[in-house]
Parts: C-alpha cells; sequence; structure tokens
C-alpha cells in the first residue's frame, strides 16, 4: 500500500495514527486532482488514477474546511485558498457574519488496481473565529474553533497531536484493513 502526498504532517499523522500494525510506502508526489464539490469524490478519483498507474493499492487523503455560511466555501479547494488569501482573508470574508459553523472533513480514497475505489470519511465540527489566535498547528488551525471549545486549535495543540477529523477518517481505513486482512 502506497501513501501518496508529499505533506510531511500528513505522513506524520498516518504514522502515528496507523502504528506498526500497518504497513505503508510513502510517495512524495504531486498527483492531479480533479475538482468536485465532495472530498470523497475528490480522493476517490485520485486514488483510482494513481492504483491504475502505480499499479499498487494506494491511499490518499483531502480534507478541506467546509464553512456554511459561505455555501461549503473553500472545501475541496482550501489548500488552494490558503495559498492565495490565507487565514486573514477567510476572516475578512467572515466579517459580520453571525453564522461562524464550519467542519473540517478528511476524505481518505482507498484503490487497488481494477477495483472500484472507496472513501473513509472524517468530520470534526467547529466554527470560525474572529481573529486568529495561537500559533501551533498548521493551515487553518489558528481560526477553527473545535465544538465544545473556546480556544482554537492554534492555542491548544501541540506538535504531533492529530486532526480529530482526519484520525476518524484514518480509524475507518485501518478498520477495513484490518477486516480485510490487510
Amino acid at each position: 500500500m502506497i501513501l501518496v502526498t508529499r505533506n510531511e504532517k500528513k505522513i506524520e499523522e498516518f504514522s502515528k495514527f496507523l502504528g506498526a500494525e500497518i504497513k505503508f510506502k510513502v510517495l512524495k508526489a504531486e498527483y492531479p486532482e480533479l475538482r468536485f464539490d465532495s472530498s470523497c469524490e475528490v480522493a476517490m478519483s485520485s486514488a483510482k488514477a494513481l492504483a491504475e498507474k502505480l499499479k499498487d493499492e494506494v491511499v490518499v487523503e483531502d480534507s478541506g474546511l467546509f464553512i456554511k455560511a459561505l455555501g461549503g466555501f473553500p472545501g475541496t479547494c482550501t489548500r488552494y485558498v490558503h495559498e492565495r488569501i490565507g487565514n486573514a482573508g477567510i476572516l475578512k470574508l467572515m466579517k459580520g457574519v453571525r453564522n461562524r459553523q464550519c467542519e473540517y472533513v478528511s476524505a481518505i480514497g482507498f484503490c487497488a488496481p481494477g477495483k472500484k475505489p472507496m472513501c473513509f470519511r472524517g468530520v470534526e465540527e467547529g466554527r470560525i473565529a474572529e481573529k486568529e489566535k495561537g500559533k501551533n498547528g498548521w493551515g487553518q488551525d489558528p481560526i477553527f474553533i473545535p465544538k465544545g471549545s473556546k480556544k482554537t486549535y492554534g492555542e491548544t495543540r501541540r506538535r504531533g497531536d492529530i486532526n480529530l477529523f482526519r484520525a476518524r477518517a484514518i480509524g475507518k481505513l485501518k478498520a477495513f484493513l484490518a477486516q480485510s486482512g490487510k
């Protein structure tokens, strides 16, 4: 099984959560991602294309921040939007918006060559902060307040912490692999 990503933090989180029980190789590579509204569709299409190309079981992960008041934006374009406007741009879009509900979504695409791709999805609900707080974590962590908390991930996370939404998705993949005898 090959995890395809260039994101060191994702590699760290997969390694930490899958542990020694599930062996996988890492291919640090960019790959084309077709754009869909659904993270599962993005992950499954990428996993299928890569499984056929690499002739091996492939795992890819697509994650995004879906803000309810913005119709799910930035959604599957979260990385692109973060590179262009950053958290400051998201906060500017949210200025004066009362409904700050959002969810972080992790969609893990898994596919073997010649097989139908599968998706393992993890979700964490929360809300967008009024301003950036904290320097910990990465991406949108300084503006994401998990449900039940008053602090952003940027204020509370420590190096090596795994995102709850990604942990849920990896847990589903791990259960599937264990059940399949992989």
